[in-house]
């Protein structure tokens, strides 16, 4: 984790200036210049601002990359690359042009090879193109990791329809995004299969789909709140989206209802269109008349990708009538695990683009996500040195979703095993799981941190446990649980 060191205090003059661990200062947002890549040298601006070019030149595979950075990038990083597609890639790759950009947006490349350092060490990289040697070698996934390691499948009330939380629940309209992110939690379902994980399909038309999920809602009044994703909500056609929210917004007992998408910052050229703009007002309108909270959350994770562009398309859905923009960020190592670049993300969101900072959640245990997870105690840090810099309703929570429980505060945690790794946790609710469970409500929970993070006394009663029969029998049954599924 990195520190932020305390710097001493200075004079103006003759007014004391206090330093702080963190020093704020307002800046402003900035588009990279994307000729800068060989591969975009002649784009205009007009194609630029076009959602339609922007998406036919997304980048999906190596070759194309290629196209894009030319020799700007070593050869040892395409070969790293195409490693990882082959062996730990659990998303393929999409990655619009707006937030390659965002890459090393203020090197300026020297030569061949001479963006390759940068571009290794950019935070944007490391979670959007992962490459093998940023993988563990020792612990490339945990022992507990899972491919719905939230078990949201396990909850589907209607296909697609996770009723997880007492009010709550979250509607999977589509399994598609206009930019896969290579730590995506619900790698199980989005995007396309890869070498490593072939992905659960959706075996209902999508009208039928989401006929389903209307009719559960109408018979379900204890239901006030519906988080709309996917996949992106981007990547459903306008009439298609508003119909649907259209439908949400006739059920009475329906209050809150949010729209996700990482768009609004991979794609913001797709929210600056006409006919979503004035498609949102309609909703938004008709959502005001009824009483009821619109509001969309995007998913940003460093500072660098807010943008003048996403920056328009926040104001644009702003004015059309949603009531908040708000970001849903994932701790991430090298990419935002230090104060100093929470705080840089979280005031240019606020400053730069009126986006909410709201929360940030630990990297789920998915399958090769172990170089990315940060450990409990480690999230409990950086919520305390966040504290104080930022208003208080804009002060993010960091959360940890726990397996079978949902989200909860980092500093929640019932009991912690800091030897090996194992905090506790419980809940104050049923899910359908649970519903002959009298021992749902006292049991403990447990959530496990990245063994590389354990002493060494913790790693050794790990490698000793994954040589065990006991893991060996929780391997078989996971694997017959995939079967059943």
């Amino acid at each position: 984790m990195t520190e932020v060191a305390a710097r001493p205090a200075q004079t103006t003059g003759d007014t004391p200036v206090l330093e702080q661990p963190y020093r704020y200062e307002r800046r402003e947002l900035t588009e990279p210049d994307w000729t800068r890549f060989p591969g975009w040298k002649d784009v205009t601006p007009r194609q630029w601002a076009s959602a339609q070019w922007q998406r036919s030149h997304c980048v999906k595979n190596v070759k194309q990359l290629r196209d894009v950075m030319g020799d700007l990038l070593d050869e040892r990083f395409y070969a790293d690359l195409a490693r990882d597609q082959a062996e730990r890639a659990t998303m393929s790759m999409l990655i619009p042009p707006q937030m390659l950009n965002t890459v090393a947006p203020h090197v300026t490349p020297a030569g061949p090879g001479g963006l390759t350092d940068a571009f290794y060490a950019d935070p944007v990289r490391r979670y959007m193109i992962p490459v093998f040697s940023d993988r563990r070698a020792d612990w490339p996934s945990h022992p507990h990791a899972t491919r719905d390691s939230l078990h949201e499948h396990d909850m589907w009330v209607a296909e697609g329809l996770t009723h997880r939380y007492p009010t709550k629940v979250l509607a999977e309209i589509l399994p598609t995004c206009p930019q896969y992110c290579g730590h995506c939690t619900r790698m199980d379902l989005v995007g396309n299969s890869t070498t490593q994980v072939d992905k659960l399909r959706f075996t209902l038309k999508p009208a039928d789909r989401l006929d389903a999920m209307i009719d559960y809602l109408r018979r379900t009044p204890t239901v006030r709140d519906v988080v709309v994703s996917g996949g992106d909500v981007a990547n459903m056609p306008w009439p298609r989206l508003e119909d649907f929210v259209t439908r949400l917004l006739s059920i009475d007992n329906i209050r809150d209802i949010r729209l996700a998408t990482k768009a609004l910052m991979g794609l913001p050229q797709h929210w600056l269109q006409d006919e979503v703009r004035v498609g949102m007002e309609r909703v938004a309108g008709l959502a005001r008349e009824r009483g009821v909270q619109l509001a969309i959350h995007t998913h940003v994770n460093a500072a660098q990708q807010v943008t003048p562009m996403v920056a328009r398309a926040a104001k644009a859905m702003l004015e059309a009538g949603v009531r908040d923009v708000r970001n849903q960020g994932v701790l991430m190592r090298g990419v935002n695990d230090s104060a100093e670049r929470l705080l840089d993300l979280c005031f240019a969101l606020l400053d730069g683009a009126a986006i909410m900072p709201y929360y940030f959640y630990l990297c789920d245990m998915i399958p090769f996500s172990e170089h990315w997870r940060l450990a409990v105690w480690e999230a409990q840090q950086l919520q305390h040195k966040i504290m104080g810099y930022l208003p208080g309703f804009a002060t993010p929570r960091i959360v940890c979703d726990v397996p079978l429980v949902g989200k909860r505060w980092v500093h929640q945690a019932v009991a912690y095993d800091r030897e090996r790794g194992i905090s506790y946790w419980t809940k104050n609710y049923r899910t359908a799981l649970e519903a002959d469970d009298p021992d749902a409500l006292t049991r403990r929970y447990e959530y496990y941190d990245p063994i590389h993070t354990l002493p060494e006394s913790g790693q050794k009663w790990w490698r000793r446990a994954a040589c065990g029969s006991h893991e060996r029998s929780r391997s078989r049954a996971a694997a017959e649980a995939l079967t059943r599924r």
